[in-house]
């Protein structure tokens, strides 16, 4: 009996002192918490001090991303897209988002559609962070184009909810839209090889493209989201009713010209602190609709369509607080690394050339 109370008594001043050693080691962490990364010489600055009383942006909560226009579409020879890959590297988001088109689409066959997939996906491996990819017409521009995207990413909507925020990714590529010029495959090609030959007759085919009755049709026509989309959207919003914003991204800037199926998402999400994101048009706009932000992204890489200061290659650095996102512009041709200007890439700072 002795025995027993003896070894009873053993074990129980072992669990007591792991339990008070655990105490002290929480104790001391939680101390630690409360150790400021910024010191200084109090003793020397104890009145006025040669910096401003602010505090430091370094909210945990905060978070920083970034967002990429077209590649495609006319895609410039001056190498853009590249360069944006190198800039992002050296801003290190924690994530990359695009608005679509990827590729040139419209390809001979299979294998060359995989192979424009492949040379994106190459500048995409380059990333040192991830990239999230929303579906653009010149990525899906056939329906075996659609069968080689699902092949290859999965799915073509989808989610995802990173810190508390969430990111809905819809497909605003609708079947039911007119057909595009049977021309176009061989228009890209010639605007493409134009572009390095002669720049002036590019743009004269560029102005007789999107000038095109078929151009001007297509882009005239709302997109509609199918019922099946918009089920999702529902259930995918009443799963995350919590979260401290949403963003929704799609090519197609459906606010230009709403359909009553876009009207029908922007009412489910009327109540809810979000913002649009699109592209498509190769040209930054900014809307402020009802109170709710709407950014038509700029190209990263492809051809420019409109004359006005929209006409910029840039990124888009989003700041998430707990305020609301925090949203600047960085035109291409405004950042280079610790090295320098490098004189090869200037064409790709400013097309002009100058």
């Amino acid at each position: 009996m002795n025995t027993k109370k003896l070894v009873f008594s053993k074990t129980s001043l072992i669990v007591l002192m792991i339990t008070m050693l655990f105490a002290c080691t929480q104790k001391v962490q939680k101390s630690n918490e409360n150790i400021y990364a910024f010191e200084y010489d109090e003793e020397v600055l104890s009145t006025v001090k040669p910096w401003t009383a602010k505090d430091f942006k370094n909210d945990p909560d905060n978070f920083q991303f970034a967002i990429i226009g077209d590649r495609t579409g006319g895609a410039n020879p001056e190498g853009t897209f590249k360069l944006a890959v190198d800039q992002i590297n050296l801003l290190q988001p924690e994530f990359v988002i695009n608005v679509g088109d990827m590729i040139e689409g419209y390809p001979e066959d299979r294998a060359d559609l995989n192979n424009m997939w492949d040379e994106a996906d190459h500048f995409l491996n380059e990333l040192e962070m991830p990239f999230f990819r929303t579906i653009g017409n010149h990525d899906v521009s056939t329906p075996e184009t659609k069968e080689v995207w699902i092949e290859r990413y999965g799915i073509d909507y989808y989610h995802f909810v990173y810190k508390d925020v969430l990111f809905m990714v819809l497909n605003s590529e609708d079947d039911s839209r007119p057909a595009p010029p049977e021309s176009i495959k061989e228009d890209l090609k010639k605007y493409n090889k134009l572009k390095l030959e002669d720049p002036e007759a590019a743009s004269k085919l560029l102005e007789e493209f999107m000038t095109s009755e078929a151009v001007i049709a297509a882009l005239g026509k709302p997109v509609e989201f199918p019922e099946k989309q918009l089920d999702w959207i529902k259930k995918t919003l009443a799963e995350n009713t919590d979260v401290h914003w949403t963003f929704l991204f799609m090519h197609e800037p459906c606010w230009e010209n709403p359909s009553e199926s876009f009207k029908v998402i922007e009412e489910m999400v009327k109540d809810r602190d979000h913002t649009f994101f699109g592209g498509h048009l190769h040209y930054y706009d900014y809307d402020n609709i009802n109170g709710y932000e709407y950014i038509t992204m700029g190209p990263a890489g492809a051809s420019f369509h409109h004359d006005g200061p929209g006409n910029v290659d840039h990124v888009m650095w989003v700041t998430m607080t707990k305020d609301g996102p925090q949203m600047g512009n960085i035109a291409l041709k405004g950042i280079f690394d610790r090295k320098g200007l490098d004189p090869e890439l200037f064409g790709a700072y400013d097309r002009k050339g100058y």
